[in-house]
């Protein structure tokens, strides 16, 4: 199955289940799209002790998931793409939903 997943929030636990969720559909062979929106783009800067989101997105990614973040949204954060988040726009937040046989939200 092809599983897109929007992220739009910077709540560590949010973030982290979000990811924990891209990587056992990966391990279950699915393929995970991850598109970050708004907060979401901020996925570098959260996670604590409890919540290791930069330990989980190392996960996922090794898992061959991939992951784009909205320009615009990095924009506006004065915030520049990664490796391993790169920029993506709008259109392909709407491929990814056109392309996921189901899409969820975080």
């Amino acid at each position: 199955m092809k599983l897109g997943v929007i992220l739009e929030s910077k709540d560590p636990e949010m973030v982290w289940n979000a990811l924990r969720f891209g990587v056992a559909a990966r391990q279950q062979g699915h393929a995970v799209h991850v598109f970050l929106m708004g907060a979401g783009v901020e996925i570098a800067t959260v996670g604590n002790a409890r919540y290791d989101v930069a330990d989980q997105l190392a996960k996922f990614e090794a898992a061959g998931g991939t992951v784009l973040a909205c320009g615009t949204c990095l924009k506006n954060r004065q915030l520049t793409s990664t490796a391993a988040c790169p920029a993506g726009t709008v259109t392909d937040c709407v491929d990814l939903v056109v392309w996921a046989d189901k899409t969820v939200t975080f």
